[in-house]
């Protein structure tokens, strides 16, 4: 069950949870929130790809922790879902991007057995052709990792940070070429961060220092300058998260939800933390409806921030159909 009324909204999502039992149903009055047709199928830490107006949701899993080589295609002209053709293989915590109309998956996490449970680090890259519906293996990245972040700057993908020993790792991939580059390490060694691309440089905000959940969580806000090929650091987000998720949008870096909460029942953060590198300043938005972390990118259509799916309890017990969306209002032009 879904409801909308736009301008000053109030948002009823229906949050469908593998293994839980039921539906929840969570209410709230968000001026800038609003709900867009549910996933096909339940799942959390996915990828999330553009291209143009569509929204790829990559891989992940539901509660049962058995991973998924699922691909859920969003088209925000009709509102409604489908699917590519799967994976290549089964994946989790993976990274992608949309770069000149096609998806580029890079690395993840499998296993032997299935299970995210006994995680093994993929360096593979896929490359998805929609015009052809058709996977192609390409030059694999210098790390493996999972856990990391990837945005693109002059229709080249940058992946930052990942599980340890990644948490440093920080390369490049042009698709023109097929080829990777090594650049210079992360400043702080990180996973499960939030990164977006604003006039050429890199962002990359928050995260966790540790493999596993209860790990330290960080706020450090570190800016990669592509044409100088150097870091620095600038504020720090106002709360230190895990698990959080960002993307550029009208100039500005939007940061959302994360767990490793000890001061909620369900260890998932609400924060929605937007930061303007004009002024090096942060500023706190009306929170997320329905807390969620486990995704990796997002999309930016029509200015609103979609959000889709995502774990509702902190660690990799929930996956959810959730499609929240938020307007991106600031302009840090």
């Amino acid at each position: 069950m879904s409801s909308v009324r736009t301008g000053c909204a109030v948002l009823v999502a229906a949050v469908v949870v593998a293994g839980s039992g039921g539906i929840a149903e969570v209410e709230a009055a968000q001026s800038g929130w609003r709900s867009f047709a549910p996933l096909p199928t339940s799942n959390s830490e996915i990828a999330i790809a553009q291209m143009n107006e569509r929204i790829y949701v990559i891989g992940g899993y539901p509660s049962t922790r058995r991973f998924e080589a699922t691909v859920q295609v969003y088209d925000a002209e009709t509102n409604s879902w489908g699917f590519a053709p799967p994976l290549p293989q089964p994946l989790h915590h993976t990274m992608a991007a949309g770069v000149n109309d096609k998806v580029y998956v890079l690395g993840g996490e499998t296993s032997a057995t299935g299970s995210a449970n006994q995680g093994v680090y993929l360096n593979n890259v896929y490359e998805y052709d929609p015009q052809t519906q058709t996977w192609t293996e390409k030059s694999p990245m210098p790390t493996a990792r999972s856990g990391g972040a990837a945005v693109v700057v002059d229709n080249k993908i940058y992946v930052a940070g990942g599980r340890p020993p990644g948490g440093h790792a920080f390369e490049v991939y042009d698709p023109a070429t097929d080829r990777w580059t090594v650049l210079p390490d992360l400043p702080t060694q990180r996973n499960h961060l939030a990164a977006g691309a604003i006039g050429g440089k890199v962002y990359v905000a928050g995260g966790r220092f540790g493999g596993g959940v209860g790990s330290e969580m960080t706020a450090i806000l570190e800016v990669y300058d592509t044409a100088m090929n150097t870091w620095e650091s600038r504020a720090p987000m106002p709360t230190p998260r895990g698990g959080v998720n960002g993307v550029a949008a009208n100039g500005c870096l939007y940061t959302f939800g994360g767990e490793g909460n000890d001061d909620h029942v369900f260890g998932v953060f609400e924060e929605n933390e937007v930061y303007n590198p004009i002024t090096n300043t942060w500023r706190s938005l009306e929170p997320l409806p329905i807390r969620v972390h486990g995704v990796s990118g997002l999309a930016v259509i029509n200015n609103w921030i979609h959000l889709p799916g995502g774990g509702i309890m902190r660690g990799g017990s929930t996956g959810s159909v959730l499609h929240q969306a938020f307007w991106a209002e600031m302009s840090c032009y």
